[in-house]
């Protein structure tokens, strides 16, 4: 991949092989992020399982101390009195056969999908088009509920949804570079215990095997395990 001078330069701020203390890492990361925007930070964790076992099938959910930084737009797939107590919670969306429809026909502009049980009978069929970017209702995570209320607010509020893709690395947002530092400390911790305890039992050796933090546009920064442990 062609890199830019911008990108090249930045990286001679960063020593490659050292693992950084977390808000040591931070704050380097902040210096590095030099895009005109407010940039992205995302946490990833090299984890020591093997996905193609479902038994190592590591997913969740956290709600993240300070949020994304990124306003998180609701579905609500739900019929009667939960669409109004949806609306009331502040869904963006909520319904049932209008949004359906939207979906099959390629509508995507939503962040989260939240479902009543007695629903999910209509919108198994929208597994094909929602299960590939993660956004089908599942019990496990929450977002399968008569609770709608609280889903909604958690969903707004920072609470965000995890899996571990094929190579056994988990990729999550933990918020902005223009939080502050103690902000960007306290979610990574929030986000590092979660895994922690979603350990798999039949998982072997070294767990957690190499965290990384990047802003959008900026180097990979790697951080020292022990200080990023709750």
């Amino acid at each position: 991949m062609k890199r830019s001078r911008r990108y090249l330069d930045l990286l001679q701020k960063v020593d490659k092989e050292q693992e950084y203390p977390l808000l040591e890492g931070i704050q380097l990361l902040k210096q590095v992020a030099t895009a005109r925007f407010d940039e992205s930070v995302e946490l990833s964790v090299n984890l020591g399982v093997e996905p193609k076992y479902a038994d190592q099938m590591v997913r969740g959910t956290v709600i993240l101390p300070h949020g994304t930084g990124k306003a998180v737009r609701v579905l609500v797939l739900a019929q009667g009195d939960k669409v109004k107590e949806a609306l009331k919670a502040g869904a963006d969306y909520a319904g049932l056969e209008e949004y359906v429809d939207k979906i099959q026909g390629g509508w995507l502009d939503f962040d989260v999908v939240i479902a009543t049980p007695d629903v999910m009978r209509h919108i198994g069929k929208l597994g094909r088009v929602l299960g590939p970017h993660g956004l089908m209702p599942n019990p496990k995570t929450g977002t399968v509920t008569q609770d709608i209320t609280q889903a909604v607010q958690d969903s707004k509020s920072g609470k965000i949804s995890f899996r571990v893709d094929k190579y056994g690395i988990i990729h999550v947002g933990v918020g902005k570079i223009s939080f502050e530092e103690d902000k960007i400390v306290e979610n990574v911790k929030a986000m590092i215990a979660t895994l922690v305890k979603l350990r798999p039992q039949s998982a072997k050796g070294l767990y957690l095997r190499k965290i990384t933090l990047t802003s959008t546009q900026g180097p990979g920064i790697k951080i020292e395990k022990q200080t990023a442990l709750a």
